[in-house]
């Protein structure tokens, strides 16, 4: 019976008519029950009618049992959208997930045709080595499109598998390295973060530029040759983009060259360039104006700091109190003209020099890590009156510090087989040690990936090593 009731003015309505059907309903529900009870009781069919009925009922539950299990009900929905509690499962992988193997990161670098569907079928050439396509840039050109891959595939899965599926898909000119955990790095950060570090110091332009583009080699041209005394080819503003060299003017003069055997650079690689270096020209010269006291053995306090281009005058003095014999065991040959090779050395552009200096402000000692295409040397001169103090081994870990901080694999030093000095000093490092020796000259190049330099922090971090003790100011 139902519970709805109208109501008029807010209250319930009650009709006399429903009282007299319910009051009837009741007499005849009693009627009935005293007539089935006397035909059972006293009938002489009692018995059997009563099994019978009993029988009725059995049948009638089990088919309504039947029926419903057959025909369920479906269950109710939200009239807000909201999904059915038997239709909601958890997020997350499924049981029949299997455990995660091993795997490598690839960098691939494919030419594919300018054409719908091309890098689709790419792409499901790649799934169907099981490959996972982490970042993908595009490198539009006249003809076809240049598609830049940072892949994850099973470890046992071998380049020439990939390339050989990838030509299958229709790439072309395919180049693919291994790649680490620095390159999950999507691309506008990476920029970004390149572009920070060369606001800061004018010697990471070379550095950044390498991150940017790759494996290559970055050579810094002055505007005029300190051996020849000639001015450098120039470039336009624009800058030259030829296959695999690029050519850029630098802020200061000369020219900045990019060079990639293995691999043309695209138009978007060069624009990417470009701006980097019109960054680095637009925020002039700079470097880092952190220095660190230290204190010798005997007692006095030097300052070891970064120097550039300003520090010229200071370099050229101290070159007039040097020995011809340290001149000629630094520069390798007549050291008449060493003073020209100051201006390129103190130059941010080709390197990153450190200067000792006393607390009266005199340069003692400089130390020079200078890019050299994809190679990086180390250069030290030490004034006469200041040798065997340790300045020299305390420069050169500087040094192989930023080598390090920089990427570099190795460094390599240029001297003569009589410089016990800086033997001993390139021994001290602790690093495993190639010598070349070729009519006198010696190069000595030691391996920085297989261990880290010894008491070594990096420049403007905290104090020296071997006897000296530092603060940074």
């Amino acid at each position: 019976m139902s519970d709805v009731r109208r109501a008029r003015h807010g209250r319930p309505v009650h009709h006399w008519r429903r009282d007299v059907i319910e009051l009837a309903a009741l007499f005849t529900a009693v009627a009935v029950a005293d007539a089935v009870a006397n035909l059972v009781g006293h009938g002489p069919d009692g018995p059997a009618l009563l099994g019978l009925s009993a029988a009725a009922l059995v049948a009638t539950a089990g088919f309504h049992t039947w029926w419903a299990r057959r025909h369920g009900h479906a269950p109710p929905v939200s009239d807000t959208g909201a999904r059915p509690p038997a239709m909601e499962r958890q997020a997350g992988p499924s049981g029949t997930d299997t455990a995660a193997t091993s795997t490598a990161l690839w960098r691939m670098r494919t030419t594919v045709r300018d054409e719908p569907g091309s890098l689709a079928s790419l792409c499901t050439a790649l799934a169907s080595l099981r490959i996972d396509i982490l970042s993908l840039q595009t490198h539009p050109l006249a003809q076809g499109t240049v598609d830049e891959f940072l892949l994850r595939a099973p470890a046992e899965l071998e380049a020439t598998g990939i390339t050989r599926v990838v030509a299958s898909a229709g790439g072309t000119g395919t180049w693919i390295e291994r790649a680490d955990a620095h390159d999950l790095v999507d691309a506008p950060t990476r920029v970004l973060g390149l572009a920070t570090r060369t606001a800061l110091d004018a010697a990471e332009l070379p550095l950044a530029l390498r991150q940017l583009l790759g494996r290559c080699t970055i050579r810094s041209l002055p505007a005029v040759s300190p051996a020849s005394g000639r001015a450098e080819d120039d470039v336009p503003v624009e800058g030259i983009l030829e296959d695999t060299v690029m050519r850029l003017r630098a802020p200061e003069g000369g020219v900045i060259t990019v060079e990639r055997p293995y691999l043309p650079f695209t138009p978007t690689e060069f624009a990417r360039a470009r701006a980097l270096v019109e960054l680095d020209a637009r925020l002039g010269p700079r470097i880092p104006r952190s220095q660190d006291v230290l204190t010798l053995p005997e007692g006095k306090s030097i300052t070891v700091r970064r120097a550039d281009a300003s520090d010229l005058q200071a370099a050229k003095e101290m070159h007039e109190r040097c020995s011809a014999r340290t001149l000629g065991m630094r520069y390798h040959g007549p050291v008449g003209d060493a003073d020209r090779y100051l201006r390129h050395l103190l130059s941010p552009r080709f390197g990153r020099t450190l200067a000792v200096q006393t607390t009266s402000g005199r340069i003692v000692g400089l130390g020079h890590l200078l890019w050299d295409g994809d190679e990086t040397e180390v250069a030290l001169l030490v004034e006469d009156a200041w040798q065997r103090r340790g300045i020299g081994t305390e420069l050169l870990g500087r040094l192989v510090t930023m080598a390090v901080e920089a990427g570099c694999e190795n460094v390599y030093a240029v001297t003569q087989a009589s410089n016990t000095g800086m033997v001993a000093a390139m021994r001290g490092l602790g690093l495993p040690l190639d010598y070349q020796i070729d009519e006198g000259t010696l190069v000595i190049t030691a391996r920085l990936d297989a261990t880290p330099v010894a008491s070594r922090l990096p420049y403007g971090e905290a104090g020296g090593s071997h006897g000296a003790r530092g603060a940074r100011d």
